[in-house]
């Protein structure tokens, strides 16, 4: 099983890491690069949370718990 939670915080990481980068790049294109790709992280992230809010509705609804193979 792939650890969600796990995927979720690493990309959280990577989004904040890539954000302060961008702070602290002088030149305008690596701050944009970076800027970029801390949003492309942060949409990983939600598409994540998404994932795991529907896992968890599944076991919810699925009388013995278990996820649906």
């Amino acid at each position: 099983m792939i650890d969600l939670e796990g995927k979720l915080v690493r990309f959280e990481e990577l989004a904040g890491e890539c954000e302060l980068i961008a702070k602290l790049a002088t030149d305008h294109k690596k701050r944009e690069l970076f800027l970029r790709v801390g949003g492309h992280y942060r949409d990983l992230a939600a598409d994540v949370k998404t994932a795991i809010m529907n896992a968890s509705l599944d076991r919810t609804n699925d009388p013995d718990g278990s996820l649906p193979s």
